[in-house]
């Protein structure tokens, strides 16, 4: 029996709509099985989208080192020291890492927020870097030049700005080679970024970290150690955390266990942890998606015993005039997919369609961006429909087939 045969769709269609409020309410559960599916889905890439956009501010194979306090007593130091790092921790760490790409010290100078270039103010943040940081941000030069080694071995009074900083300050005009005011210290602009990070990130100058301590600390004390390490060792991440504490617990005597003494954020350790809890989220959405769609489905299968019952003298009458075991189960099989395949549809499509809705008028935020669902998963949705219309109809057809004609004409 072909699928394009006419009087079977006939059939079909009388068969459902002599039913209509069974038909609706078995197909409802099915769409929203799918519904669900498909919106939990998005929702769950949605997460994923943006913790993936909050690591792509800085290069995923970063290190961020910051100096702590002691927790633990070692070689008869007392718990409770303050340490902090100073010109000379990073040019040891950066002497002695072997798996260094790039690197810089930072300065957070959160107290020099006053910019002004001639009669223009705003309040804008500085910080003191070595060139490494230009990797490290993952900063994308529009124009001139980031901070070199030059300008750290001489000190220059330089800046690189970010675009939010140049588009305030400067308007219209060329900002490059201008002198930029910075807390009552005049800087020449060398080049202009932007930041993929958020906004604050394009509010911000950086400054070489020797101008940075001659102009404004007097001092030879960092805030931060920034490394990056050669992406072929991404697989040896961690074990790579724990070379760059045992160097600074050496040259600062405290427990090289000691997890307070230098607090270490590795971008890619903790974007795999998230990542990972993403994934178990996303296993859990589809089995509550799958379960939801299997309730659905098993309405399916009773709702086709039912048929199957009422229509019993039908299928006799039709096994007497010769009907084959194999089209009485292809027609009941056909309407159970029929069923599942079109409700599923119109799930999946307002599912999806549900997905646009909210990305096109809901603002991307900083951990929830761009729900969505691909193809794939669209594809592999509809081919569990039709798999799910097999099996719903499988015990009905069989059942169906196994009936005895006279049996069926003596059914009341």
């Amino acid at each position: 029996m072909s699928m394009f045969d006419s009087d079977k769709w006939q059939e079909i269609i009388a068969s459902l709509s002599n039913n209509k409020l069974r038909t609706f309410l078995t197909g409802f559960s099915v769409a929203w099985g799918i519904f669900m599916l498909i919106v939990l889905l998005g929702a769950g890439n949605g997460l994923g989208n943006g913790v993936k956009h909050q690591f792509s501010r800085d290069a995923v194979n970063s290190i961020w080192l910051n100096a702590g306090k002691t927790s633990l007593a070692y070689q008869g130091y007392q718990p409770g020291r303050d340490l902090r790092f100073t010109n000379e921790d990073y040019d040891y760490v950066t002497r002695e890492y072997k798996n260094l790409e790039h690197s810089s010290a930072r300065m957070h100078m959160w107290d020099i927020n006053l910019f002004s270039y001639g009669n223009r103010y705003g309040s804008f943040n500085m910080k003191g870097v070595h060139p490494g940081m230009l990797h490290a941000e993952k900063v994308q030069m529009l124009k001139g030049r980031f901070i070199n080694d030059v300008d750290i071995r001489e000190a220059r009074k330089v800046a690189a700005i970010g675009k939010k900083v140049a588009d305030e300050l400067f308007k219209e005009e060329e900002p490059l080679g201008k002198e930029l005011n910075i807390s009552g210290i005049l800087f020449q602009v060398v080049g202009v970024f932007t930041d993929d990070g958020n906004e604050q990130d394009n509010r911000r100058a950086y400054v070489p970290v020797s101008t940075t301590q001659r102009a404004f600390t007097g001092t030879h004390f960092i805030d931060q150690i920034v490394l990056t390490f050669d992406e072929s060792n991404l697989d040896k991440s961690e074990a790579l955390t724990d070379e760059l504490r045992v160097l600074l617990a050496k040259r600062h005597h405290f427990d090289p266990n000691d997890r307070k003494a230098v607090f270490v954020w590795n971008n890619l350790t903790e974007f795999k942890k998230i990542m990972g809890l993403i994934q178990g989220i996303n296993a859990f959405v589809w089995l509550i998606g799958l379960g939801t769609l299997i309730a659905g489905i098993v309405g399916v299968s009773n709702i086709m015993m039912i048929v199957v019952k009422e229509r019993t003298k039908e299928i006799g009458v039709r096994k007497a005039l010769g009907a084959t075991p194999a089209s009485i189960v292809g027609l009941i099989l056909f309407e159970a997919v029929f069923i599942t395949s079109f409700f599923g549809y119109i799930g999946l499509i307002s599912g999806v369609f549900l997905l646009e809705l909210f990305a096109a008028y809901v603002p991307n935020s900083d951990y929830f961006r761009n729900p969505e669902v691909n193809l794939g998963v669209a594809l592999l949705a509809m081919a569990i429909l039709i798999l799910a219309g097999l099996l719903a109809g499988y015990f009905p057809a069989k059942n169906a087939a196994s009936i005895h004609p006279i049996e069926a004409l003596r059914d009341e």
